[in-house]
């Protein structure tokens, strides 16, 4: 683990502000605590619960998996995919590499959109969206951030293929810190996939622990 500053007091805490976060963001569940971690209820047909593993070791995993077993079910857990791999079966498919990422909350100046784009955001329960539209109005970029307390969950950041390279990912991302910091947060967390970590290191997140999630399948391939 590298950190410019002290953020949290283990990967733990970590993981719930994490959790914490991400059920504002998706409108999920309240998590329900288990003694390996917490359970999220999403509510969504490809994914309708998933397990989140704040402690996981072989014999826990193994026993998770055998218990929970059923399509659209997750586990999400702070290990690397080739350490967890050798522990399940087939039918759980791993969404590859991922990492926990944090970084500090800091006042910074407004950033402008690139010539002939559109910045929009709202805010609803408490979770700032953001949309960048297209020259010709269609869909380029977006984001949400969600503050609980002194942690804030990035989420849902995306930019179109069409329109990378243009600094859009840049300025989804600083404008959701900004908005998360104005909220009182100051620490950001998120849940990064290899195509988004380059991405954050740019912006000064740094990894905090690994991260990797598998989905049961009823007919893997």
């Amino acid at each position: 683990m590298t950190q410019q500053e002290p953020s949290f007091d283990s990967t733990a805490d970590a993981v719930r502000a994490w959790v914490e976060g991400w059920v504002v963001s998706r409108g999920a569940a309240d998590p329900v605590p288990q003694p390996w971690g917490l359970t999220v209820d999403v509510g969504l047909p490809h994914h309708a619960t998933r397990h989140v593993m704040t402690h996981a070791d072989e014999a826990t995993v193994r026993k998770l998996a055998e218990a929970y077993g059923a399509p659209a079910v997750s586990l999400k857990m702070f290990l690397e995919p080739d350490t967890v791999a050798p522990w399940l079966g087939r039918e759980w498919i791993s969404d590859g590499p991922g990492w926990l990422m944090t970084t500090p909350l800091r006042p910074s100046p407004e950033t402008a959109a690139p010539d002939g784009y559109t910045l929009k955001s709202w805010r609803r329960g408490g979770v700032t969206r953001l949309l960048v539209l297209a020259p010709d109005g269609g869909f380029a970029a977006r984001g949400q951030v969600a503050p609980t307390g002194r942690t804030a969950v990035v989420d849902q950041v995306e930019t179109n293929p069409a329109h990378r390279r243009k600094g859009l990912g840049a300025l989804v991302m600083r404008t959701l810190q900004v908005a998360a910091y104005e909220q009182g947060a100051t620490v950001g967390v998120l849940g990064a996939t290899t195509d988004g970590r380059g991405l954050y290191e740019s912006l000064g997140w740094q990894v905090y622990a690994p991260l990797v999630g598998v989905t049961y399948s009823a007919d893997p391939t």
